[in-house]
């Protein structure tokens, strides 16, 4: 208490500050670093520019967490949320109930989906979504007499979330270590040709890399049984694996994979659906033909919290016709504000065309000027698609040899981006972005003179 009442003679920012250190667990932070360090308040946003607590402009080039996708201050979505509160802030989807919001986003989200996604069960999150993914594959399989098709095969470096089920459907081990991995779930190698190519030492073809990395999903079946093998999950592009944007001969040799066992195959949409990439869903620029696709993130562009699991109508015939009562569910599913919120968001990216000019005009000229970026001594590679972009940071581009992990670069890189009013994340010592679709050119420009500006001061921390 004395610290509480303390903190309210300082000024705004210290006052925010000492009771976040007093009172908050941050996700995925180390809670005595943070104690040491005082956090940066965020307290409005405009746009795709954020401003904290001491009026300094931020570009944010994340998208929050890869999920702002209309940019902040939106009156439309606003306007929506704001209208749903009054008539109905909250109902539940159990007991043979729904409302209108629920129902009238189930059937959008089947406009914009593929014509062969037909059904969306509702969460929160991309957890929930991908927790519900589990429950749903075994379901299926159930139903069909076939429980003993259980494993799901993953990929190393994957991530689907941070409940226990999402990450152990994830590949991350550092993960693992702190919370163990539930049983049924295998990874493979990732697609990640840079890595592969600095670790080895030698030079190494990208396109028979890909077809050598889908090739470990064919044998990890062989190796553990068709029959006891249930699905194989992915993401288009890996996001919080360091946007690994696989070889172009990586998804045709995994379609055919898929197609020739019994298997379903898990599309995560969570950070590729709903236009980063240049398309409603990345599932479309690859021309794969997912059995479930998990969405969230970009669904209510953040404003509120939602997810769910879109799944093709070949499964969702099992099991409506078939499965009886899934014993499964959430008491936000579906939630009547989040919904109306995720409604505003995609009639107002229909609206304004948004996913064709991604795909048209900004996607090419950000991914245009982000090569530039290629010339920066540190700078090993760039890669990127859509509105998804990583820069990965070395210390000998020639050779391809990374930095040593513990001088933590990409931290340091990471600071001094937010010295130069901008917002990237640091994936070890890869620097990845993900702004706003609603970026224009002349954003662009400036993310670039940051970026360049970062990666000069990083350099010279380095001597």
């Amino acid at each position: 208490m004395t610290q509480r009442f303390a903190a309210m003679d300082a000024s705004n920012t210290e006052r925010w500050q000492q009771l976040d250190s007093a009172h908050h667990l941050h996700p995925f932070t180390d809670p005595k670093e943070l104690k040491n360090n005082a956090v940066r308040i965020i307290e409005s946003a405009q746009g795709i520019y954020l401003t904290d607590s001491d009026g300094k402009e931020y570009l944010d080039a994340m998208a929050g967490l890869w999920c702002v996708n209309m940019g902040y201050g939106r009156q439309e979505i606003i306007d929506a949320v704001s209208a749903q509160v009054q008539q109905l802030p909250y109902y539940n989807a159990f007991f043979k109930t729904s409302h209108p919001p629920a129902a009238e986003l189930s059937a959008l989200l089947s406009e914009v989906s593929p014509g062969y996604m037909n059904h969306t069960f509702f969460t929160s999150s991309g957890s929930e979504a991908n927790d519900t993914v589990l429950r749903m594959v075994w379901r299926y399989w159930d139903i069909l007499g076939k429980p003993e098709k259980r494993v799901v095969i993953s990929r190393k470096n994957a991530y689907h979330g941070s409940t226990i089920a999402a990450s152990s459907l994830g590949g991350m081990e550092d993960m693992h270590k702190q919370g163990g991995i539930i049983p049924n779930i295998v990874h493979v190698e990732q697609p990640y040709w840079f890595g592969k190519r600095c670790e080895s030492g030698a030079d190494l073809d990208a396109q028979q890399f890909g077809r050598e990395v889908a090739q470990s999903i064919a044998d990890k079946i062989e190796e553990l049984g068709e029959g006891r093998v249930a699905a194989f999950i992915a993401e288009p592009i890996q996001g919080a694996g360091g946007v690994i944007v696989p070889p172009e001969s990586y998804w045709p040799e995994v379609k055919k994979i898929c197609a020739q066992y019994d298997i379903l195959f898990v599309d995560d949409e969570v950070i590729c659906g709903f236009g980063r990439t240049g398309h409603w869903f990345g599932s479309e620029l690859y021309g794969l033909k997912p059995d479930l696709m998990p969405i969230a993130k970009g669904l209510a562009s953040g404003y509120l919290p939602i997810g769910g699991v879109m799944v093709a109508d070949r499964v969702a015939d099992v099991l409506i016709d078939q499965g009886g009562e899934f014993n499964h569910g959430f008491t936000y599913s579906g939630h009547p504000v989040c919904a109306a919120a995720a409604i505003a968001n995609i009639k107002l990216m229909q609206t304004e065309n948004i996913v064709e000019t991604v795909r048209e005009s900004t996607a090419p000229y950000l991914q245009k000027r982000l090569r530039e970026l290629s010339d920066h001594p540190l700078v090993g590679e760039v890669r990127g698609v859509g509105m998804l972009g990583a820069i990965e940071l070395v210390e000998d581009k020639d050779n391809y040899v990374k930095f040593d992990k513990a001088r933590g670069v990409g931290i340091i890189c990471r600071n001094h981006c937010f010295e130069n009013n901008l917002v990237m994340r640091a994936v070890g010592d890869t620097m990845i972005l993900s702004p706003p679709l609603i970026m224009q050119q002349s954003d662009i420009d400036v993310f670039i003179e940051r970026a360049w500006k970062s990666l000069d001061m990083t350099q010279q921390s380095l001597a």
